[in-house]
C-alpha cells in the first residue's frame, strides 16, 4: 500500500444511513494527504441480499466494481466492512477459471482480478506513526469492535488476527486513547437481521455493549455501518429488556481519528448518532 492515491468504493450505506462514516473518512484522509478518488459508476456490491439470492449475482456485482477499479490502475480503498468482505470473496472466487469466464461474460468484458483491495482501517494503521496529532485523546477509553466481516473467513479476508485483532487498538493508542482488552472484539452484533429478527440483534448487541460498559469504556469504535447501526440504534430497547442503561456512544474509527487530528465535531458529523457522544466528549475535554 505504498501510495497516497486510492480508488475509493464508499458503498451504498456511506451515501445514505452511514453518511457520517463517509464524511469523516474523507476529512481524515484529506488531512493526512491521502487522495480518495471515488470509483466512477460504482454499484452495490450485493451485500447480504445477493448471497441469499444467487451465487452468480453475489459474484457478478462486486466483479463489476473490481473491473472499474482495474481501469484506474489504483488500489481500491473500501470503508464498509460488508463491502470489503464481498469484494474479497469475489477476488477469491475469481481464482477459479470457470467462475472467471462466466463472470467476465456477465459483466461484458475481461477481468484481470489484480486489484489490491484494502480496508480504510488498514490504510490508517499503516500510517499511524506519521499522523499529526494536535489533540491527543488522553483519558479516552475505547473498546475496539471489529465485528465478523473484516476478520472472517481469514483465509479470504487476510485481515489481522481473526480471534484477537489489534489493528484498531494500535490506531487508538497512536491517537492517545486507551484501547481496552475485552472478549467481544469479533462477536456478531446480529448483522443484517434488524428488520426480520430484532430480538436477536438486541440480544447479541446487548452482550457486546454490556461488557464494554462494565469494563469502563467511554465509547465503542467500529469499522462497519451495519455494526454501528445495531449497536447504536437499539440501546433504548436493550435498557427496557435487560434493565441496564447502556448510553454508550458508537463511533466510527475515522471520527475518533479526526478528533485527535483537530477536526471539529461538526465536520465529523458527530451529531448524527442515536446516542449523542458530545456529553462524554465534553466531559473528557474533547468536545
Amino acid at each position: 500500500m505504498a501510495t497516497n492515491v486510492y480508488a475509493y468504493y464508499p458503498g451504498c450505506t456511506l451515501h445514505s444511513t452511514a453518511r457520517e462514516y463517509d464524511v469523516s473518512a474523507r476529512a481524515v484522509c484529506k488531512q493526512m494527504g491521502i487522495e480518495l478518488q471515488e470509483l466512477e459508476g460504482w454499484t452495490c456490491c450485493g451485500a447480504s441480499s445477493a448471497t441469499t439470492t444467487s451465487e452468480m449475482l453475489a459474484t457478478t456485482l462486486p466483479a463489476r466494481d473490481l473491473r472499474s477499479a482495474e481501469a484506474t490502475g489504483l488500489p481500491l480503498a473500501v470503508a464498509c466492512a460488508m463491502c470489503f468482505n464481498r469484494l474479497k470473496h469475489t477476488e477469491h472466487a475469481l481464482a477459479d477459471k470457470a467462475v472467471m469466464e462466466r463472470t467476465s461474460a456477465a459483466i461484458g468484458g475481461p477481468l484481470a482480478n489484480k486489484t489490491e483491495v484494502v480496508h480504510l482501517l488498514q490504510i490508517l494503521d499503516e500510517r499511524r506513526q506519521s499522523m499529526t496529532i494536535s489533540r491527543p485523546l488522553t483519558g479516552l477509553k475505547v473498546a475496539s469492535y471489529y465485528g465478523c466481516l473484516l476478520v472472517r473467513p481469514h483465509e479470504i479476508t487476510q485481515f489481522d488476527d481473526p480471534e484477537n485483532p489489534q489493528m484498531m487498538d494500535r490506531l487508538m493508542a497512536a491517537l492517545g486513547a486507551q484501547p481496552l482488552e475485552w472478549d467481544f472484539k469479533t462477536a456478531c452484533c446480529g448483522a443484517s437481521l434488524p428488520l426480520a429478527r430484532q430480538d436477536i440483534v438486541v440480544k447479541l448487541s446487548y452482550r457486546i455493549l454490556a461488557q464494554a460498559k462494565r469494563l469502563g469504556a467511554d465509547c465503542v469504535a467500529v469499522a462497519c455501518p451495519m455494526c454501528q447501526m445495531n449497536l447504536d440504534a437499539f440501546q433504548n430497547e436493550m435498557g427496557k429488556q435487560y434493565g441496564y442503561k447502556i448510553n454508550m456512544p458508537i463511533l466510527y474509527f475515522t471520527q475518533i481519528a479526526g478528533l485527535a487530528m483537530g477536526i471539529t465535531p461538526g465536520a465529523l458529523d458527530l451529531d448524527k448518532h442515536f446516542t449523542d457522544p458530545m456529553p462524554m466528549l465534553k466531559n473528557k475535554g474533547l468536545g
